[in-house]
């Protein structure tokens, strides 16, 4: 079956076979986060984005190929419940953007705009989106046969940015760079993958940009 990225917690993992990089989703509870596996086809090389919840099913969807790091995409909670169990159990690197690491259960590597993280002989170039929390990250994979691929945490959903409280400040902050460091500088196919819920792409969601933007949130 194709790749829908529509995934419920408790159910299996919805897997995506592009020609270098296989992308597992898997929906952990209580809050129906979304965890993505990345393993490298050509190396085997595993890295996990978000470790949100339920250590054994993501240690399960790890399986015994291992893993290379753990990037939690931003530091609230929900996104790293499972992080300790994780890191423990497999011996993965701990990363995170440097303004967020403040808010792990763990000492974590900090990671900057323009960082690049290897996942064997690919690579996710990091992308700091700063509003939903100060070191919000995006994670950016780009292969001239795979194409566009964003993992975007909770900075960007189908419908609109993440939330900022209704905090004028934050909400500027978050839709400028959304607009400039994801609309502005890529393509419309680029899929996206978010923190919790269903996938999109920048094409689907560009129209709607100035309503987010009016409406302020």
């Amino acid at each position: 079956m194709s790749y829908t990225g529509d995934v419920v917690a408790d159910g299996p993992a919805d897997v995506r076979e592009l020609t270098g990089l296989i992308v597992s989703k898997l929906s952990v509870g209580p809050m129906d986060n979304n965890a993505y596996l990345l393993r490298c086809t050509s190396t085997g090389e595993q890295v996990l984005i978000d470790a949100a919840n339920e250590a054994p099913r993501l240690l399960a969807l790890v399986g015994d190929g291992g893993l290379a790091a753990v990037v939690t995409t931003h530091r609230h909670m929900d996104h790293w419940v499972a992080l300790e169990e994780v890191v423990a159990s497999t011996g993965a690197r701990s990363l995170v953007h440097a303004a967020d690491a403040d808010g792990l259960p763990i000492a974590s590597e900090p990671l900057a705009d323009g960082d690049r993280i290897r996942v064997g002989n690919r690579e996710l170039e990091v992308i700091h989106i700063v509003g939903h929390t100060p070191g919000s990250v995006a994670l950016l994979y780009r292969d001239d046969v795979d194409g566009t691929h964003l993992f975007t945490g909770d900075s960007l959903f189908p419908g609109g940015v993440g939330n900022t409280d209704r905090d004028p400040v934050r909400f500027g902050s978050l839709i400028n760079d959304v607009e400039q460091k994801l609309f502005d500088r890529l393509p419309d196919e680029t899929w996206f993958y978010p923190g919790h819920g269903r996938d999109s792409t920048l094409g689907a969601e560009r129209p709607a940009l100035p309503e987010w933007r009016a409406r302020g949130w």
